[in-house]
């Protein structure tokens, strides 16, 4: 063997009991897998565990390192947390498939989560294909990444800006660009249907997207049209809509959120099991934690965002015109936000593009509004337009109650939805992991350690339809993590979110260490993972 772990408490990602065994790495894979009291294995290297808990590295089903992996060699915020694999292309906007129009305006419009804006120029955006893109990855990166393509991109290379139907040209281009994609190693497609312009898009045309989708094996995961007011309405309508299609589907982020929804995690999963009994293929993940992050832009009226960034901006610069967005954000609800009217002390700002505005960031829109002696419109707007729209937020709308019930489920997987821009992210992206294992766990004892690492390993392989990952059997890939089941723990707070996690010394990639004795290393042994059957597979 190139290396034996020894005296492991085996977790082995399949929910089944832990035992001790020893582990044998050949060539990136698991050569080997002995029980205490079997032969003993030898190796080149070998790794005393001493009882630490060997698991298969974690796989985060909703991630936004689409340029963090290729800016940032080390990607600590993830390898650190056991993360092996993470899945891009999340909400519908990322950067493949473009031409260069749609890449200005995707650059334009994700800012607040990537960076990588008109004048960044940490990245050579030297891909246009879904294909380019996994190309550009496996030059080398820090873990490996699957891709979705992104249906709002695809509306904007195919539609623009535009809130209306797609003609029949513009739908079969899509469905082309979605095949182009699928082809050339995406496992699905991703909607950001609160997020201009993926949610102009009627059902009818993501149905026919879906189909395109479902006849690669790919899955659909949609970030759908309220978390709110309107979210059992929403969810219900991601059902329906894939099984026309006969498509599979992943629910991103599956919360229920905002006052309305408080202890409305029973109604959600009913809907859920009602479907998965009639033969629906249904997973989802969520983060251990209670508030959101997005964009402040976000949270504006559909409405207001048609024709792009720049022209949103427009509006909001014209008195009359911003007085309509106040009146839907506030009186109304606006689709952005969810159909819920506007709570300004819910909205912290957690980072701004531009330094000179960093008063900001670590407080809600009320304070800084009080503060200024002005209306909390007047703030939100202003630093709109002095951030070009580069802002990203908390959002404290989320209810422990539901967190806790959703975990449960039998569907459930684990997802960070970490953005890393900003000066006070949002702690799950350094976090979600660890977090999971020590306070879900652990702690709380929602879930029992096999249970819980099984949410974050197999669950969400079997979904990628990965045949060799998420479990540790012998054959599999050797990516693996190393932790302290006592000591395991986030060490990422609200206040101090950059903070590394605690409990976890060990990390390989492909039979590598990552993350070796707590210390991150040079390994760059990530790659693209791409879906490999054809149509009607």
């Amino acid at each position: 063997m190139d290396l034996v772990i020894r005296d492991a408490r085996l977790i082995d990602g399949s929910g089944d009991p832990s035992h001790r065994a020893d582990v044998g790495i050949r060539s990136g894979r698991i050569a080997a897998v002995r029980r205490e009291g079997e032969p003993a294995l030898s190796g080149t290297r070998v790794l005393d565990a001493a009882g630490l808990a060997l698991a298969p590295g974690f796989i985060d089903m909703h991630a936004h390192s689409d340029l963090a992996l290729l800016r940032d060699p080390a990607h600590e915020a993830k390898a650190a947390q056991g993360v092996t694999l993470e899945v891009l292309g999340q909400d519908g906007l990322s950067y493949a498939p473009v031409d260069d129009r749609t890449l200005d305006g995707v650059r334009r419009a994700i800012t607040g989560w990537n960076g990588g804006g008109p004048d960044d120029t940490s990245v050579d955006f030297d891909w246009r294909t879904v294909g380019e893109y996994l190309d550009r990855l496996d030059r080398g990166i820090a873990v490996n990444a699957a891709y979705l393509i992104p249906q709002g991109t695809v509306r904007m290379y195919a539609v623009g800006w535009d809130d209306r139907p797609a003609t029949d040209a513009e739908l079969t281009r899509m469905k082309q660009l979605v095949a182009e994609g699928l082809e050339q190693g995406a496992v699905g497609m991703s909607s950001g249907l609160t997020y201009t312009p993926g949610m102009y898009a009627k059902d009818a045309e993501l149905t026919e997207l879906c189909r395109v989708v479902a006849a690669y094996d790919g899955y659909y995961c949609p970030h759908h049209r309220s978390y709110g007011a309107g979210a059992l309405q929403a969810y219900d309508e991601m059902v329906r809509l894939t099984q026309e299609a006969g498509c599979a589907l992943h629910l991103a982020h599956a919360t229920m959120n905002f006052g309305v929804n408080k202890g409305r995690a029973a109604d959600l999963l009913a809907l859920l099991d009602t479907a998965l009994a009639d033969g629906a293929d249904i997973s989802l993940d969520t983060y251990p934690y209670t508030p959101g992050s997005t964009t402040l832009a976000a949270v504006l009226p559909s409405w207001a965002g048609e024709g792009g960034p720049e022209a949103l901006l427009g509006r909001l610069r014209d008195d009359a015109t911003a007085e309509r967005i106040r009146h839907h954000l506030e009186e109304i609800g606006s689709d952005g936000c969810h159909g819920v009217p506007m709570e300004w002390e819910t909205i912290e700002i957690s980072g701004v593009v531009d330094p000179a505005l960093g008063g900001y960031v670590g407080r809600t829109i009320e304070e800084s509004a009080r503060e200024r002696g002005e209306a909390p419109w007047v703030t939100a707007r202003g630093l709109l337009i002095e951030d070009r729209l580069g802002s990203t937020i908390l959002q404290h709308v989320g209810h422990e109650d539901n967190v806790r019930a959703i975990m449960r489920h039998r569907v459930h997987t684990g997802g960070s939805d970490g953005i890393l821009q900003g000066a006070k992210p949002h702690p799950r992206a350094y976090g979600t992991f660890p977090h999971y294992l020590g306070r879900y766990a652990r702690e709380l004892g929602i879930l029992s350690l096999e249970e819980t690492v099984a949410h974050l390993t197999s669950r969400p392989a079997a979904r990628l339809r990965l045949p060799d990952r998420g479990l540790v059997r012998e054959g599999y890939r050797a990516d693996l993590v190393l932790f302290d089941p006592d000591t395991v723990a986030a060490g990422s707070t609200f206040e101090a979110p950059r903070t590394l996690p605690v409990g976890i010394p060990h990390v390989l990639i492909d039979g590598k260490f990552v993350i070796e004795d707590g210390v991150r290393t040079d390994v760059l042994a990530g790659r693209s993972v791409r879906r490999t059957p054809g149509p009607g597979a």
